[in-house]
């Protein structure tokens, strides 16, 4: 396969998620696999940012042409050259992506329309897109707030997938004030029965332990310092050869259930988390 400095030296290809789009699609072609992320374009991925709630990235990523294999190997350093500095949009695309792995990249996993409010469970919500979770405000008597998920990032991937998501972290997304204490009790009240007991948990667990950072959600995500390519070789390793992908496709291994879940094992029957950064779980696939 052709390496980062081949593709720029013979091809003059300077863009490094073009030289990425060549590689992923070589790596493909000769693993024989037909695999359903290569039917999702470009365009796609436009529309499915306005899904996970981040549709100021749309130019970005068009003009890097970031489609479905693309989204497959994305890297930290990858994310802040497409412009997304935001550690909470960091954990929204992170969990978004893998919501896709789960679900094989259906291109139409996501949920945007209300189905049966009455039998919710977390493994339908993991797939709410971010106009489905701003419906739920408005059915939870909270619609004057909903508006301010645009540009968020909030989806249910990350809001079930994400240990440290909680209902303090989506009342300052939503700029309840701290002393509309009622309000907020409420907000609370709505989003444990939204999450389950099983999510609950987990969260609870997450802030109890002796180590737990708080999301803040205006923290900014620093570049990964990227090493040498080889021991005793002293050229630096480009942004586009490093192998530390957002979403790793060997951390998804089959569950007993048909569903997918993390390397780092499971908890619960639905979408659960284990304690790494917002690394997901199991969720439900579709049929």
């Amino acid at each position: 396969m052709a390496t980062p400095q081949e593709l720029e030296k013979e091809l003059g290809i300077k863009h490094p998620l073009h030289r990425k789009k060549i590689q992923v699609l070589q790596k493909a072609v000769e693993s024989g696999l037909n695999e359903s992320a290569g039917k999702l374009n470009h365009i796609w991925v436009t529309r499915w940012l306005d899904d996970i709630g981040l549709p100021q990235y749309k130019d970005q990523f068009t003009e890097s042409r970031v489609d479905g294999r693309v989204l497959q190997y994305l890297t930290v350093n990858d994310l802040l050259f497409l412009k997304v500095t935001s550690q909470l949009h960091h954990l929204s695309i992170k969990c978004a992506i893998h919501v896709l792995h789960a679900n094989k990249f259906h291109p139409n996993c996501l949920r945007r329309r209300p189905s049966d409010e009455n039998h919710t469970t977390p493994s339908d919500v993991v797939q709410w897109s971010n106009h489905r979770v701003m419906e739920w405000l408005r059915a939870v008597d909270l619609a004057e707030y909903a508006p301010n998920l645009r540009g968020s990032g909030v989806h249910g991937g990350l809001v079930i997938l994400e240990p440290r998501f909680n209902s303090e972290t989506l009342a300052l997304l939503l700029n309840i004030p701290p002393q509309k204490t009622l309000l907020r009790r409420h907000l609370t009240t709505h989003f444990n029965l939204l999450i389950g007991p099983d999510a609950q948990q987990e969260k609870r667990e997450i802030i109890e332990s002796s180590n737990f950072m708080p999301l803040n959600t205006t923290a900014k995500v620093k570049p990964k310092r990227l090493s040498f390519s080889h021991f005793g070789n002293l050229r630096k390793k480009r942004p586009d050869e490093c192998t530390d992908y957002l979403c790793p496709t060997d951390s998804m291994q089959p569950a007993a259930n048909g569903s997918q879940r993390s390397s780092a094992g499971h908890r619960g029957k639905n979408a659960v988390v284990d304690r790494g950064l917002g690394r997901p779980g199991q969720v439900r696939s579709l049929d």
